[in-house]
């Protein structure tokens, strides 16, 4: 059976971080993502979408993402419930994430996209076995990080044929 998710969209919130009573960190979000067709007046819908991310990434998140971050969430669809104060069964479907990727440089508004993103694990994954994060540009220059070798700076771009694959 497979239960894959893979969603790109803005938090329509600051995540929210809390602990477990055994000091696991979880942290709750909503991804807004827009819909790939248009309604009767010509406007985008979107579908807002509950997440929960567990561990180290959960405060990787809560720290590094707010209202307005691009991110997309890898992961998988489950529903709970549990009774409310009222004594009524509440039923819950969501998001838990297994990887969340930050679509847009740290210091990025919510509506400018572009620029590469980082990426934390949780759980078994790859070599995180402790459920810590991983950010895959530890260790590079920072001042680097926004150098694209392909992009059109308006100089010509010299390349030996001896490069060239074909």
């Amino acid at each position: 059976m497979i239960n894959r998710v893979i969603l790109v969209g803005r938090l329509t919130r600051d995540p929210e971080l809390k602990y477990t009573p055994n000091g696991v960190a979880v942290s709750n979000f909503t991804l807004a993502v827009n819909r790939p067709f248009s309604n009767q007046q010509g406007e985008r819908e979107a579908d807002f979408v509950n997440c929960v991310v567990w561990r180290k990434q959960a405060e990787n998140v809560a720290n590094f993402l707010k209202k307005g971050s691009l991110a997309g969430v890898d992961g998988r669809l489950q529903t709970r419930s549990y009774e409310n104060n009222e004594g009524r069964r509440v039923f819950v479907t969501e998001i838990v994430a297994e990887s969340v990727q930050f679509l847009e440089p740290k210091n990025a508004s919510g509506n400018q996209g572009g620029g590469r993103g980082n990426e934390f694990y949780g759980g078994n994954q790859g070599p995180m076995n402790d459920g810590g994060g991983f950010n895959q540009n530890q260790g590079r220059n920072p001042s680097r990080l926004n150098d694209d070798p392909f992009s059109n700076d308006g100089k010509p771009i010299d390349i030996s044929d001896d490069d060239l694959p074909f």
